[in-house]
């Protein structure tokens, strides 16, 4: 199971970052690549970022192209998503997912409960 952290309530404009960890244990164990997905209020959930664990890969939405990063922690136990620029829209509760594809699809872990991520003035 993966638990996510770092939501919180931010004014447009600003940043966050959250971190996605396997209990401190190490994350490519069980997983090839980790997704960042969100899921706004009566909406469906969306992909945000995909991190290979064994590449120096990554891929965004669109819409987060430019103010969002994924990253990891050397020890591949944390992947983070800082986000920066953040728009009322980005407002959602984030999920991480592990998966066995390069692409983070078909998520190999049920969902968590997330963190929330609200983006107002």
């Amino acid at each position: 199971q993966l638990v996510e952290s770092g939501g919180g309530l931010v004014q447009p404009g600003g940043s966050l970052r959250l971190s996605c960890t396997a209990s401190g244990a190490a994350l490519d164990v069980h997983a090839i690549s980790i997704g960042w997905f969100r899921q706004a209020s009566g909406k469906e959930r969306e992909e945000v970022a995909c991190l290979h664990l064994w590449r120096p890969d990554t891929s965004y939405a669109d819409f987060v192209k430019g103010r969002f990063a994924i990253s990891r922690d050397n020890a591949k136990t944390t992947v983070y998503l800082q986000m920066n620029t953040l728009k009322p829209e980005d407002t959602a509760v984030y999920y991480c997912a592990r998966s066995w594809h390069d692409d983070c699809r078909n998520p190999a872990n049920s969902w968590g409960p997330g963190t929330q991520v609200n983006v107002t003035s």
